[in-house]
């Protein structure tokens, strides 16, 4: 709820960037890219021996899968400060994700995570190739109860 809230006080001092000659940049919240800058370290620890195109197996409840869920959730929680931002507090944003290199490694790590095969595991009663259900294909409830 508070992130959508936090561009708006970036763009009070949005003049002031636009005088700088060089490209500028602008940091999200310093506490949300400390704290992406470590997980991305520790999952760069747990997926270097994965080349790109191939899939990591991650098993569920495991700490591999608590730091991958928690890194996938820093990133959502960044995409919705950046959905609240102004577009030209987007293009700043953007310039300080393109110089720490912070969307890459986002790639090339959803790149190793992905699955080869997308199916949602479930009851199978004679499913034929055409109505095979995929995580693409179907909507996720991720309802708490």
């Amino acid at each position: 709820r508070l992130m959508p809230e936090l561009p708006k006080f970036d763009d009070e001092d949005l003049k002031s960037y636009g005088d700088e000659e060089e490209e500028s940049a602008l940091s999200p919240p310093a506490a949300l890219m400390s704290v992406l800058a470590t997980q991305e370290l520790l999952l760069e620890n747990i997926l270097e021996c994965i080349p790109v195109g191939e899939f990591a197996v991650i098993q569920p409840l495991s700490d591999e899968f608590c730091l991958v869920l928690g890194y996938l959730l820093t990133w959502k929680l960044t995409l919705a400060f950046f959905k609240a931002a102004s577009s030209q507090l987007r293009v700043l944003y953007s310039q300080y994700l393109r110089r720490t290199k912070s969307l890459n490694k986002l790639l090339y790590h959803l790149f190793r995570l992905m699955p080869e095969n997308p199916v949602i595991s479930g009851p199978t009663s004679e499913v034929t190739n055409k109505d095979t259900k995929t995580f693409f294909t179907e909507e996720l409830h991720l309802d708490v109860k």
